[in-house]
């Protein structure tokens, strides 16, 4: 690869957002939130008053991707992402955003000296040649409880039992997708994040990434 990527796997609401974001800080790389790119084709999908599911308003939805979509503040929210994880399902929507993301990867914007993409495929689909590799995790139940409170902390409604249903949902349907289902690449470090603080999610990566980069 042209330069250097750090591909950035695992399940919704494990913490691989806030780690990727903070590497990308410390090396002064590119960020990419790959998961963005799904809420915005789900988003996309909703507001037209379309079905998730229909393959083709959400392969159409795909294919009018902007980047200037991503800073849509409606893509944080529950329904994006649920939305999200049923438009990733789709093989034609994965194939229209499977390019964007190895454009970035190869040619990181503004400059930068190399990228950090988080998401469910970066490790084995669209980056496989990265030279680091994490799949951060975490159990259903603490990641329900985080991204509880990270709703209530945003004023907005949440019930734990409503959220833990949908991360469940979504890891099924991530897990079990025909294209680019969610897994570990064979090469990727497992990182479970159940008992850690961010900090030391941080310092745990660091240690893993260094050497790695030469």
């Amino acid at each position: 690869m042209a330069k250097p990527v750090i591909a950035v796997d695992g399940p919704a609401a494990s913490g691989k957002g806030s780690l990727a974001r903070r590497l990308a800080a410390h090396f002064g790389y590119a960020y990419l939130d790959t998961g963005k790119l799904y809420r915005a084709v789900g988003l996309a999908v909703l507001r037209a008053g379309g079905d998730p599911t229909d393959i083709e308003k959400a392969e159409s939805a795909a294919k009018a991707i902007d980047p200037t979509h991503l800073d849509d503040h409606d893509l944080t929210g529950d329904a994006a992402a649920s939305a999200a994880s049923k438009v990733a399902a789709i093989h034609e929507v994965r194939a229209a955003l499977r390019d964007f993301q190895m454009g970035f990867a190869a040619a990181p914007p503004d400059g930068a000296h190399g990228a950090v993409l988080d998401g469910r495929d970066i490790g084995t689909v669209i980056c496989p040649d990265a030279p680091a590799k994490l799949f951060i995790t975490a159990d259903v139940g603490v990641r329900a409880e985080r991204r509880h409170k990270e709703l209530l902390s945003r004023g907005e409604a949440s019930i734990y039992a409503r959220v833990l249903q949908d991360l469940e949902d979504r890891d099924r349907r991530d897990t079990t997708r025909a294209d680019a289902p969610l897994k570990p690449a064979d090469d990727a470090v497992v990182l479970d994040t159940s008992a850690l603080t961010i900090e030391e999610v941080l310092a745990q990566a660091l240690r893993l990434i260094d050497g790695k980069l030469g």
